[in-house]
């Protein structure tokens, strides 16, 4: 008994389906849908609000005669709480950021190792990526309380708190409570929250380089720190490039760890770019001034981006 031929109308919708211009668009679609969503109309939004006088009271704008200019930008810019918190958000990414890659390669190739309870070490690298950043920095808050904090009780346990000891006569280090400690408690979250993903990326990266290429070095008797800087890091450039680009990005428009651990305090010492555009922008009701503070991290971020990946092209092709 012969099989009947398929249908010409079934055998068109089945070759109509399988044309990648068609279904490389339909696949697509949906994604784009929900960048326009959750990206591009929100950025339209904002870019209107920066150059109106919109406040939360009247959230719309009518037309040309909400339209100000460049005055938010004018006004912005002339506030000094402004300047300290792009001061603030350059410095904690930049210096979280060195710290980040230095670490994040000791860990890639710790990682990389053969080694007893390699996968619980792994799961633990992985846990404060894994964890709400919230409930983490919340965490952290705790851990950095200014009366209950276990740090200060095991320094003070060790002799490094209380009287005549290094770090006192107090008893507490008030962590959150001094500028430069406050400052400090920021870079370091931001570290513990970064590290894990730029740790897995380079790890990735390093399992990619040809297995040819490590045994020639070792049949050459090149050792491990030649290894490290002629073979291991030259190749591993691009991917870092990635892992940095990916880190410098969440640092840099995070608002959680700011806004949880210290609020911007003291005295706007620990504030950045996205907690002083909440403030300015939700609990201050200057939806304008707000939206023309979220807006100067939009070039800086654009330029980042550029760069990183015009470093990783360049790195490929060398």
């Amino acid at each position: 008994m012969s099989i009947p031929a398929p249908a010409p109308q079934h055998r068109r919708q089945r070759y109509f389906f399988d044309n990648e211009r068609v279904l490389g668009p339909l696949l697509l679609f949906p994604a784009v849908v929900y960048i326009i969503a959750l990206v591009g109309f929100p950025l339209i939004l904002a870019v209107l609000y920066a150059f109106s006088d919109v406040t939360v009271g009247d959230p719309r704008i009518r037309g040309t005669e909400n339209f100000v200019g460049f005055e938010n930008f004018r006004d912005v810019f002339n506030d000094g709480v402004f300047r300290k918190a792009l001061r603030n958000t350059i410095v904690f990414t930049l210096v979280s950021q060195v710290f980040v890659i230095v670490f994040a390669n000791v860990l890639a190739l710790v990682l990389s190792a053969d080694f007893h309870g390699k996968r619980l070490v792994r799961f633990l690298v992985l846990l404060p990526w894994t964890t709400p950043i919230a409930l983490g920095v919340l965490g952290w808050f705790w851990m950095l309380d200014s009366v209950y904090s276990p740090i200060d009780y095991i320094m003070r346990r060790m002799g490094l708190l209380g009287p005549d000891s290094m770090f006192g006569p107090g008893r507490n280090m008030y962590w959150l409570g001094k500028s430069d400690l406050a400052q400090a408690a920021v870079v370091v979250v931001h570290i513990w929250r970064t590290l894990p993903l730029a740790t897995v990326i380079l790890l990735a990266g390093l399992s990619s380089i040809p297995q040819d290429v490590k045994d020639a070095a070792n049949v050459d008797g090149a050792g491990f720190w030649r290894q490290l800087f002629y073979i291991r890091l030259p190749l591993l450039l691009p991917i870092m490039a990635v892992a940095t680009l990916f880190s410098l990005v969440f640092t840099f428009t995070d608002l959680t760890v700011s806004l949880v651990l210290t609020r911007g305090g003291p005295v706007n010492d620990t504030q950045v770019l996205s907690t002083w555009a909440y403030f300015k922008g939700i609990q201050g009701g200057n939806l304008a001034q707000g939206a023309a503070i979220a807006l100067f991290l939009l070039p800086v971020l654009i330029a980042i981006a550029i760069g990183m990946l015009r470093l990783a092209r360049r790195s490929e092709n060398d």
